[in-house]
């Protein structure tokens, strides 16, 4: 595959050709449909090792679903592929059960794999494919293509652009799982350590270099690097925080950083009644 930088505007079918869609997937369920879609990236000779990559998606999987509601599932996996990044779309007409986090079955598989020497790729990508798959009536157009081209077609109509600087795009819940496996680490025993080693790898593996260095050298001085928010205020340093920021933590993954402490803010879950 031609190297591209994706830190210029781009389209989404920069990376995808009609060959890596399939429009009509037999899988059953989401390990049978991540493997259709590595079949077919595999005969397109852009990745190999499909054994390496359905293990590393699937662990991916185990940590915490990749279905992000509304009907789509965008399952990935950071891996040296030998270019910058592979991807592969699915779509299933009567649903695949992907644990998704609104219950929903998953008609869109989007899967990503890419090269881990390149930082913050996927969050860029992630970040492109979010904006234009949070509209209904884009998503309802793919769930009613009429064919495989109609699909392709309205696929490539997305533009890939840098995120915000003012906000980070990624999973704040890994992270936030990523600072509760950091503390049982340390007082984990022997044969604990290499399960918990295995699941924090997988999230620094997700995470830009920049990220989790950021995330080492908070953890280092504090002891934690995520505070929650709550009453409008961050929960490490006990500073009220900017009311539009606050009101856009609330119900969002995606991360922050407190302006007086620097670390990284997430919505507070909800206390059970």
């Amino acid at each position: 595959m031609e190297k591209k930088s994706l830190l210029k505007k781009s389209n989404f079918s920069d990376y995808l050709k009609p060959s890596q869609v399939a429009f009509n997937l037999k899988a059953k369920d989401k390990v049978q449909a991540i493997e259709e879609i590595l079949d077919i990236l595999i005969k397109q000779k852009l990745v190999k090792n499909k054994k390496l990559l359905l293990t590393r998606v699937i662990d991916r999987e185990r940590l915490e679903s990749t279905a992000i509601g509304h009907n789509v599932a965008l399952p990935h996996a950071r891996v040296d592929t030998g270019g910058d990044l592979s991807i592969g779309v699915g779509r299933s007409k009567g649903g695949i059960d992907f644990d998704a986090i609104d219950n929903k079955k998953v008609h869109l598989v989007i899967l990503i794999i890419w090269n881990p020497s390149i930082p913050g790729l996927f969050n860029h990508l992630f970040a492109g494919l979010a904006q234009y798959l949070s509209k209904s009536g884009f998503r309802n157009r793919l769930f009613s293509a009429k064919n495989k081209s109609d699909l392709f077609n309205i696929l490539s109509e997305i533009e890939l652009t840098l995120p915000r600087e003012d906000k980070i795009i990624s999973r704040a819940s890994l992270l936030m799982k990523l600072q509760k496996i950091e503390v049982k680490k340390r007082k984990a025993k022997k044969e604990q350590l290499k399960d918990l080693r295995k699941h924090a790898d997988l999230i620094r593996e997700e995470l830009d270099e920049v990220l989790v260095d950021r995330f080492d050298r908070l953890v280092n001085r504090y002891g934690f690097a995520v505070a929650e928010v709550e009453g409008g205020a961050c929960q490490g340093c006990n500073i009220n925080i900017a009311t539009g920021m606050s009101a856009a933590i609330e119900g969002s993954n995606d991360i922050y950083i407190c302006e007086n402490c620097g670390k990284f803010l997430v919505a507070a879950k909800k206390k059970k009644k």
